[in-house]
């Protein structure tokens, strides 16, 4: 019989190779379809009113002049006079129509009033936010080497002692660092085209959880979740923002029921910069000592930042990040501002918590005139992950792929071209990985058909593609022989594409259903062998006796022994409950940055980046480096581009549209360089998720390389030509 195990690296037909995503001449061609292109018969085209102010209370709101406007099929108010706006941009309101042109005349129309409330919006100014009563304590924590220490005035007198220490032999950085808000910039923007059929919805729904989305549109329409299927084929990015239904997609299936015809309602680009979730600052203020070896001793900081309305910082659990002294007290703040609230993004706090501490580690290699390469690899014994000596391996291969020991120079003294200086700067992260929940059906044809069934969904990673190859891996097929069917409530139950689990989990599930359904092919073909189903494999389109090709069928020849009953098996993986070994968790990865910088501009620019990334056992090779790839661009652009730039008097979101809101562009990012670490330890832990790690150190290894290359820290990101100078002028 098969067995559940992965088989030995070498030996896998299909694990580790690069074929192409199953889906990309689809995508490619334009055959793909999104939500947007979902066009029922007699479908309505609605569009929402974004509340045009920072902060306010609605006087008064009338959308019966939108229903004179010709072509206006349907409005609704969606807030009540007295409600109170917490952020423009907040949907007031929504007209239906038949054209885009009638829908835009009816939004006009609306007739609002209000009175204006305070705004704050300065999510980076701690003392005037204490001052204006919009900061919230989130927890204080402390630790001391050995020591039980409580009152607040013996651990101040400690903190103190030990830096005083450190200022003797070794040196004690005072810094401040920051990254600020940036917003959910998904290509395909939020929404939804609603249908129904009697009293069943269809939601043909932008989301990365297709099978946990149906008990959302269920519960406030009051249906059964039965009787919602949501539908989602393709996803024109997710990124952490579309769990959801969110509350302009019940709208839609509102307007629909109201109005008896499909409706479709996606956000507007700049409602969906304004609503559709950001990823929160991060500010500190930290007191670091160590040693004269770098090696860091006492860590002292208070940090805060903003998730929007709700407040909340960066978690204090990952400051200081990945690395832990032996002395260390922190305090969280958080500041409630006027925006939309934070959502989930692409490995949550991690990155704002290694841009604005693993700077201050640089800065100490600055103070001591120490190679940042010696400080981080000095303090891998404090790691939190268990994983110093992977760091120290990827370290290696990261230093030779930067020619680091060659180019590296100390801290603003490197060789310069006119104004231009080259400096090298260096992160490490951590992430978990481990697989999510996940259900599937899989069938074996009498034709020799596989097919396999859940309601899983790509974000645009390959999942289709993955699911494919461990399939055929296991029944000895080629990629383009499985029909993979994700993208349907109505599927097996699978869970969301969230915290780097999906690859794991539909791993998990389609590799015990395809197993389980092979051993009962195997069962019917030994007799027809005359061999046990023991002795049989599934290998290079054949059931045959192990080793033996001369003695076995065609796949076709052995599925035609099923008569006209196909095999139909479940396989079902539950986390927390399933034991296994076909996957894991925990990730660590190095990352390595080589820039520009003008001294007369400001502009930094991107010369080179190495990335090297664990991951356990590697489903498709081409696709992991892919997700790294993207990862790395992403990280480029909270470096050195993207930023919410708020108005602090009206609490507009100013930069809220494509043309605005600044990304790099393909000249921008320089030449990415990506490896996989992959050593038998790895390969042996079975499969662990990637989309999050390679997008959390690329901040702070830029900050580090702009600070190496200029000797001068750019306390804040996102590091644009004017805080550049502005360091500089300061530094002066």
């Amino acid at each position: 019989m098969a067995d559940m195990n992965w088989p030995k690296q070498g030996t896998a037909a299909v694990l580790g190779a690069t074929p192409d995503r199953i889906d990309g001449i689809a995508k490619a061609t334009g055959a793909a379809k999104y939500t947007y292109d979902i066009t029922p018969d007699k479908m309505l085209l609605a569009r929402a009113l974004g509340c045009p102010h920072g902060h306010c209370q609605i006087t008064a709101i009338d959308v019966s002049p939108a229903l004179q406007v010709p072509g206006v099929v349907a409005a609704r108010a969606l807030k009540n006079v007295g409600a109170q706006v917490n952020w423009e941009g907040d949907l007031v309101a929504v007209v239906v129509g038949e054209t885009e042109g009638a829908v835009a005349e009816g939004l006009k129309e609306i007739k609002f009033a209000f009175n204006p409330l305070d705004v704050w919006v300065d999510d980076s100014d701690l003392a005037g936010a204490e001052k204006a009563g919009r900061t919230q304590g989130a927890g204080d924590n402390t630790k001391l080497d050995n020591k039980d220490i409580k009152k607040p005035e013996e651990q101040d007198a400690e903190f103190k002692r030990l830096l005083d220490e450190c200022k003797k032999d070794g040196a004690v950085v005072e810094g401040e660092y920051g990254i600020h808000v940036i917003t959910h910039m998904c290509l395909e923007p939020h929404g939804s085209t609603c249908e129904w059929e009697g009293d069943k919805l269809t939601a043909h729904l932008s989301t990365q959880n297709v099978s946990g989305t149906a008990g959302q549109f269920a519960t406030p329409l009051q249906i059964a979740a039965t009787d919602v299927t949501v539908h989602c084929d393709y996803v024109g990015g997710g990124f952490g923002s579309k769990f959801g239904a969110d509350s302009w997609g019940v709208v839609c299936a509102q307007l629909a029921k109201e109005t008896g015809r499909p409706v479709k309602l996606m956000l507007d680009r700049d409602l969906e910069l304004k609503n559709a979730g950001t990823r929160p600052s991060g500010f500190i203020q930290v007191k670091i000592g160590a040693n004269k070896e770098g090696v860091v001793q006492v860590w002292d900081s208070k940090h805060w930042g903003t998730s929007g309305i709700q407040g909340g910082p960066v978690t204090q659990g990952v400051i200081p990040y990945v690395f832990d002294p032996p002395n260390r007290r922190r305090k969280s703040i958080g500041i409630n501002t006027n925006a939309a609230g934070a959502r989930a993004w692409r490995a949550p706090n991690h990155p704002q918590a290694c841009a604005i501490t693993q700077v201050a580690y640089d800065d100490i290699a600055r103070a001591l005139g120490i190679d940042s390469y010696d400080v981080f690899l000095r303090n891998l014994p404090t790691v939190t992950n268990n994983k110093a000596e992977v760091y120290k391996a990827e370290m290696e291969i990261a230093a030779k792929l930067m020619d680091w020991r060659k180019k590296w120079h100390p801290h603003g003294k490197g060789p310069a071209k006119g104004s231009v200086v080259t400096g090298l700067g260096m992160a490490i992260h951590t992430w978990g990985g481990a697989p999510h929940s996940s259900t599937c059906t899989v069938k074996i044809h009498p034709d020799g058909a596989v097919e396999t069934f859940l309601g899983s969904q790509d974000l645009g990673t390959g999942t289709r593609t993955v699911i494919a190859m461990v399939v055929a891996e296991t029944l000895g097929l080629p990629v383009d022989a499985i029909s993979v069917n994700i993208g349907s409530s109505k599927y097996p139950t699978s869970g969301s594409s969230g915290g780097s689990t999906t690859v794991g989990g539909v791993s998990e599930s389609n590799r015990r259903g395809a197993t389980d359904a092979l051993n009962l092919l195997l069962a019917k073909v030994a007799p027809k062998l005359d061999a046990q189903p023991e002795d049989l494999e599934a290998v290079k389109g054949r059931i045959q006796v192990k080793g033996n090709t001369a003695k076995g069928l065609s796949w076709k020849e052995a599925c035609g022994l099923l008569g006209m009953t196909p095999i139909e098996v479940q396989g079902n993986f539950q986390r927390g409950v399933t034991q296994t070994n076909l996957s894991s968790n925990g990730v660590a990865g190095v990352q390595m940055a080589e820039v520009a910088v003008d001294r007369e501009t400001g502009v930094v620019k991107m010369l080179k980046f190495v990335a090297v990334q664990d991951m356990g056992l590697i489903i498709n090779r081409k696709l992991a480096a892919s997700q790294i790839y993207g990862a790395v661009i992403m990280g480029i652009a909270a470096a050195l581009y993207e930023e919410r730039i708020m108005d602090p008097t009206t609490g507009k979101f100013l930069n809220a549209e494509l043309a605005d809101y600044k990304l790099p562009r393909l000249g921008d990012t320089g030449q990415i360089v990506v490896e996989l670490y992959e050593p038998e330890s790895e390969y042996n832990r079975g499969v662990v998720g990637l989309g999050e790690p390679p997008v959390i150190a690329p901040p702070a290894a830029i900050a580090n390389a702009v600070c190496n290359a200029l000797g001068v820290r750019v306390g804040t990101l996102p590091m644009t030509p004017k805080r550049v100078l502005d360091a500089i002028a300061k530094a002066k």
